[in-house]
């Protein structure tokens, strides 16, 4: 080979070997990010090194049927997350169970656990310092993993004309210091209210506790069954007022959510705006507005629970488990798509 041509050639040589040597740093660079979980295929959202992204990557799923229940405002997750781990571990099967008597909430599901009735137990609700040491007294210690964000929506009749309430306008409401809509900016109406019984779940314990902060409600309560009649009763009774979780009640087209404050004039509104009066639904429904509730900018946020006894049984594990999948990227990413907000 001539002078020349060497010359010509080692620049061509030099530039394959340093594309090569890039591609190959770049292979390592893609493999590494991989065992990472930095790059997560189907649409999942990246975790890091702060867990697992899809619910075949859990560990330590437990086979065999597994008994839970609890709090209704689970039901959404119940309805449209529970099904995607049934076809992700077919032999993880979950059954819920209501209480065998009264109504099913999240303090009946803790008591069910309690009593080996359940595996594990879904709340709306922190656990109290009472059913702590209860478990105590059994020699068993109960953990409350949070995996979701929930918070509580007020409904109105659609036609009533207020543009929304203080939290502490919505403690003299329900504690009977204010009766009349006049009181707050609205018509010279009656002010009717409804609500389910304390016994009856998590939400209400949650509402005379966290919000009314242990005010007994007023005694002009209209108890109602469940969320489905107390909606209902507002979207027949003009001055009608309810409260429940927020998924539960933005995407209603019978009921119109109030935006609620901090203070006077300063009201959020629990749905995306613009808002969707109800002659627009169900072709278009209120969606819920994740980004308040997350960054804590709503008044009235909470966060949702599984519920297990500390141990080494299989129940435990599976209580472990369920929660676990559901702090996936694929199952903050259902929750969020069942109409909650994502913890993460």
């Amino acid at each position: 080979m001539s002078q020349g041509k060497s010359n010509s050639l080692l620049p061509l040589l030099l530039s394959l070997l340093a594309t090569l040597g890039l591609l190959g740093i770049g292979v390592v660079l893609v493999l590494r990010l991989i065992n990472n979980g930095d790059i997560i295929g189907n649409g999942s959202l990246n975790l890091g090194t702060e867990g697992q992204s899809t619910f075949t990557q859990v560990k330590n799923v437990p086979s065999g049927l597994f008994n839970y229940g609890g709090s209704t405002t689970w039901a959404p997750i119940r309805r449209d997350v529970d099904p995607l781990l049934q076809v992700a571990w077919p032999n993880f099967r979950l059954r819920y169970v209501d209480p065998p008597t009264g109504t099913p909430g999240s303090g009946s599901g803790i008591r069910m656990l309690l009593n080996n009735q359940l595996s594990f137990s879904q709340s709306s609700r922190p656990l109290k310092d009472e059913e702590l040491a209860k478990a105590a007294t059994q020699g068993v210690k109960l953990t409350a993993i949070p995996v979701a964000i929930d918070g509580l929506a007020i409904a109105v009749n659609p036609r009533l004309g207020i543009p929304g309430l203080t939290v502490q306008e919505i403690v003299d409401i329900y504690t009977g210091k204010i009766i009349n809509w006049q009181q707050v900016g609205g018509p010279s109406l009656k002010i009717t209210l409804f609500s389910r019984r304390p016994e009856d779940g998590g939400t209400v314990e949650y509402f005379i506790q966290e919000v009314l902060g242990q005010q007994p409600m007023s005694s002009t309560v209209v108890m109602v069954r469940d969320t489905t009649n107390g909606l209902r009763r507002v979207a027949a009774t003009l001055g009608g007022i309810y409260y429940a979780s927020a998924p539960e009640v933005v995407g209603q087209c019978t009921i119109r959510p109030l935006p609620l404050g901090r203070q006077k004039d300063e009201y959020v509104p629990p749905y995306q705006e613009p808002y969707v009066p109800p002659e627009r639904c169900p072709q278009q429904r209120n969606q819920l507005n994740h980004r308040v509730f997350q960054d804590g900018t709503y008044p009235i946020t909470r966060r949702l629970f599984v519920i297990i006894k500390e141990d080494n049984s299989l129940d435990a594990k599976a209580g472990r488990a369920y929660a676990d999948l559901l702090l996936t990227d694929q199952g903050q990413a259902a929750i969020e798509k069942a109409g909650f907000v994502r913890l993460r």
